[in-house]
């Protein structure tokens, strides 16, 4: 039977569908279906902040709803920053309202590098540096301490998709110069997921894509094949680890 994934998407993100889309290319069986709610900026003010309430989040997973989606994954990776709580009340929001299981790419990312075993973690983002010091605390706080990190200084959310696959392939060999053996490009709005799979091949370590991890551990709540994906990188051959 056809898996049917629903995606809440920020509204200035120019590269996870088409990405998505073009993972799910050639494979039977599976589609992904998108609903927006605006995110134009990635800040910790209020008003960048506020953009992530539930209350405009939760009508976009009802309208996923509506498609008999098999389960819905948040899209972004705005809990690195806010608190990793925040996705998880999100996801049992959703599931209470829907009764389809849920994820986000910010635990999606989080189960990846404990299913691979990870203990360098190492975090590429277009981010400020305010943002990505706040990241790294959260993830301290999961366990997942970044062991190395690059950041870009950005703060417009459509600029990210912007950024060049080159750019950011030079930021995932900086971090793992610096001896990381898992490296996640953090924000679903960078093109990195095409640069996994080889980058893996040439540095000898995990490059996990945030939306090629969303797509995975949607997938897999789905009930889905995740080895179809095999060609996108390593972690298509590894089940998460169910906390």
């Amino acid at each position: 039977m056809r898996k049917r994934l629903g995606m809440i998407t920020p509204s200035s993100n120019s590269v996870l569908e088409p990405v998505t889309s073009a993972m799910l290319h050639g494979v039977s069986g599976v589609t992904a279906h998108f609903s927006r709610f605006r995110v134009t900026e990635i800040a910790l003010d209020a008003a960048a902040l506020s953009q992530f309430d539930a209350s405009v989040m939760l009508p976009a997973a009802d309208l996923l709803a509506d498609a008999k989606v098999d389960a819905i994954a948040w899209n972004g990776t705005s809990a690195s920053w806010l608190g990793i709580g925040r996705d998880r009340s999100l996801c049992e929001a959703i599931t209470a309202r829907t009764a389809v299981a849920a994820t986000t790419s910010t635990l999606a990312c989080i189960e990846a590098a404990r299913a691979l075993g990870a203990k360098r973690v190492g975090l590429v983002s277009p981010y400020t540096d305010d943002v990505q010091r706040r990241i790294g605390e959260v993830w301290s706080e999961e366990g997942v301490a970044p062991h190395a990190e690059r950041h870009l200084g950005l703060r417009d959310n459509f600029s990210f998709g912007e950024v060049t696959p080159a750019t950011i392939a030079d930021m995932i060999r900086a971090v793992a110069a610096e001896g990381a053996d898992a490296i996640v490009v953090l924000c679903t709005n960078l093109d990195a997921a095409a640069l996994a799979a080889p980058l893996e091949r040439e540095l000898g370590v995990a490059v996990l894509d945030s939306v090629a991890v969303t797509l995975w551990r949607t997938l897999e709540l789905a009930g889905g094949d995740i080895t179809a994906f095999a060609e996108w990188g390593c972690i298509f051959q590894t089940s998460a680890v169910i906390k």
